[in-house]
């Protein structure tokens, strides 16, 4: 019975230096996979850990359990950020990652392709002006209107996310709905006897077709037979309807100590109806209508009567000619920007950053893509900044989470480990064999 509890025992030796060999094999094979993607980026290191086995122990007779492993992928930790010569170079600097998906799933005719997410991509346009990967996937966000906002979607789902595709010869302009007027007017021209006359001014605008027109404005003095009238009368036309007038309004000055030169009152003779509270008029031009801003009562940035000189020193406008993409570019908060080559920008899309409670727990796949599962909990968009997410970093692109040096060391205990696991192998074997001599 004694004879039959050690060879238990030296049994449980063998397997446990099996065991202890195939716990070490898997080691290497993390290590082997770590160093291979030392330079692929956005790769992140594997970590084995070994967990001991305990068998229950009886009559004084120790029996070995062994020794087993268990990886882990550390999504969360990062490499270094690396610049580039690519603007749709992107990486993520702190927490999130970002939404992507196969081409293959796109151009298969299957439905909604799988939201994959990953932390680093070099993305360019493909022959559908989509922004792809060498290794086959589509950057994902939430299009914009028209106007450059972001609708509200879904953040617990990829629903509504869409490929990011760039029409480069895409041509783009935009109307004309707002401008203000930061004009100041002589007040010498309002003393009786001035013979100075109308001041005229152009404002150029967009019309729906973003065909170039412009408001005609001309500002003429009240001049009184005696002292200062500080009146003016201002009649705008409309050069898209004909020079037709399109609103005419009687503009009154202070004098005063505190607010001089600043707009008194406004009455309107026809067109839209002045708005104190806002500074605002509204003309209705041929394609629509114009809100004007010319300042409110006291406001120094709107239209004002000082001195003698007449001086547009502060007007501006929306909309935009119709011009030509020239590039884009993405900042900081996700937003991709469209620059055309008459000057204007527009907002054409959002990309968010996807967050999870536990992103280690996610399911790796193939190209630094990773997959939530019920171990990562479920995922939330962010907007790139806000919330636990970081930023997002264009012309940059983020390197292999490996160190050479910290895998080597590894490969070293490693090595040792195993060969000390043979060794153990190797000795049970020649006491097996005494055990077997007994016998003779």
């Amino acid at each position: 019975m004694q004879q039959k509890g050690v060879s238990m025992t030296i049994s449980s030796s063998l397997n446990a230096g099996v065991a202890a060999l195939r716990a070490n094999a898997n080691r290497l094979a993390t290590i082997s996979d770590n160093i291979a993607n030392s330079s692929t980026f956005g790769y992140k290191r594997v970590e084995t850990d070994f967990h001991s086995m305990v068998n229950s122990s009886t009559g004084g007779t120790y029996t070995a359990g062994g020794v087993r492993t268990s990886t882990q992928r550390m999504v969360d930790s990062r490499g270094s950020l690396v610049t580039t010569a690519n603007a749709t170079d992107l990486a993520v600097r702190g927490r999130g990652m970002l939404p992507v998906t196969r081409v293959a799933e796109l151009e298969g005719g299957n439905g909604s392709a799988n939201m994959l997410l990953t932390t680093t991509g070099s993305f360019r346009t493909d022959s559908n002006g989509r922004l792809v990967t060498e290794s086959g996937l589509t950057l994902l966000g939430w299009p914009a209107r028209a106007d450059g906002s972001i609708p509200t979607f879904p953040r617990d789902t990829s629903d509504g996310l869409e490929p990011v595709k760039l029409s480069v010869n895409q041509l783009s302009g935009s109307p004309t709905t707002r401008m203000s007027l930061g004009i100041n007017l002589p007040a010498t021209s309002t003393d009786a006897g001035s013979t100075v006359g109308a001041q005229d001014l152009s404002v150029e605008y967009f019309g729906n077709l973003g065909k170039s027109e412009s408001i005609q404005i001309e500002f003429l003095p009240t001049v009184p037979a005696t002292g200062s009238s500080n009146e003016w009368t201002m009649t705008l036309r409309d050069t898209a309807s004909g020079n037709a007038v399109v609103g005419e309004y009687t503009m009154t000055f202070t004098d005063s100590r505190t607010n001089g030169g600043t707009l008194d009152s406004v009455t309107t003779v026809s067109g839209g109806t002045y708005d104190a509270a806002s500074g605002a008029l509204v003309v209705a031009t041929a394609g629509g209508p114009i809100e004007i801003k010319i300042g409110k009562p006291g406001d120094t940035s709107g239209i004002t009567q000082l001195s003698d000189r007449f001086a547009p020193v502060s007007i501006s406008k929306d909309g935009s000619a119709v011009g030509s993409m020239t590039r884009v570019e993405v900042d900081e908060n996700g937003f991709v920007h469209a620059f055309f080559d008459s000057g204007a920008s527009r907002r054409i899309y959002q990309i968010p950053l996807v967050d999870l409670p536990n992103p280690n727990g996610m399911i790796a796949m193939d190209k630094q893509t990773y997959a939530a599962s019920r171990e990562s909990g479920s995922v939330f968009l962010w907007d790139a900044g806000d919330g636990p997410t970081g930023d997002l970093v264009s012309f940059a692109r983020e390197e292999s989470a490996t160190d050479i040096a910290t895998e080597l060391t590894a490969m070293i205990q490693t090595q040792r480990a195993y060969s000390s696991s043979a060794k153990v192998i190797q000795t049970v074997d020649e006491m097996l064999q005494e055990t077997t001599n007994i016998k003779r």
